[in-house]
């Protein structure tokens, strides 16, 4: 039985609707608020965003030309569940790409941007005192795009943009076995990278991050490309 998660965008009131849209779109996709296999049909997500579904299927088009999202055999637009492989890709390519972010922040940062990363993480703490995982979610994305916008590189955060957009339907797995269980949270040593200008520090800490953080993900589809059942069957 299908569920409709469409409910969580915010309505578009702007001009330029089809960008609008898009941007939108593209938000929920990295924030896991769309979960592998949605359908995204123009009558609930026009309802939803509350324009047309010209500009909707404009975005839609879009994100499918990224490879964001798939059209099934009715053409209608459905969110990828991300394969083993892909995901391992999207890891090693921003280890590079926000290692090198890291970095280069390290060296750029403003004593207002690291406050303000400081706070993020404090609210991380908070949620996984909680365990509002779904706010910590939302919170990690914020404190890695917060290092990157520090970087003062504009291409590379679109390009992590569209990763992060990749993956984003799955991040809800992130928590599938709880609270991690850091001695010392990869987050904190960032942070004492940035203010002491350590880029390496920072470096390792985001690769630390990337891998350790993200074996709940690679578990979760290694679990979906072979399921219990498959295993036995090919013993």
């Amino acid at each position: 039985m299908e569920t409709d998660t469409t409910g969580k965008l915010s309505q578009v009131t702007k001009n330029n609707l089809s960008d609008l849209a898009y941007q939108q779109l593209r938000r929920a996709l990295m924030r896991s608020e769309l979960p592998p296999g949605e359908r995204l049909r123009l009558r609930p997500l026009s309802k939803h965003l509350g324009i047309s579904a010209t500009p909707i299927r404009e975005a839609l088009i879009r994100l499918v030309s990224e490879n964001a999202l798939k059209l099934d055999a009715r053409g209608t637009a459905v969110v990828p569940l991300l394969k083993l492989a892909e995901l391992r890709e999207i890891q090693s390519l921003r280890i590079m790409l926000e290692g090198e972010a890291g970095t280069q922040a390290a060296q750029r940062i403003t004593s207002a941007e690291l406050e303000a990363l400081r706070a993020i993480q404090h609210e991380i703490a908070d949620c996984h005192a909680t365990e509002d995982f779904d706010r910590a979610l939302l919170l990690n994305e914020k404190f890695h795009f917060g290092v990157i916008t520090a970087s003062g590189m504009p291409i590379n955060y679109q390009i992590l943009e569209t990763l992060w957009m990749r993956c984003g339907p799955i991040l809800s797995h992130l928590y599938d076995t709880g609270n991690f269980s850091w001695a010392v949270h990869p987050h904190d040593v960032v942070l004492e990278g940035l203010e002491t200008q350590d880029g390496a520090m920072v470096r390792e800490a985001i690769r630390r991050d990337i891998i350790e953080g993200g074996q709940s993900l690679i578990d979760y589809l290694s679990a979906q490309e072979n399921p219990p059942m498959a295993r036995r069957a090919s013993r």
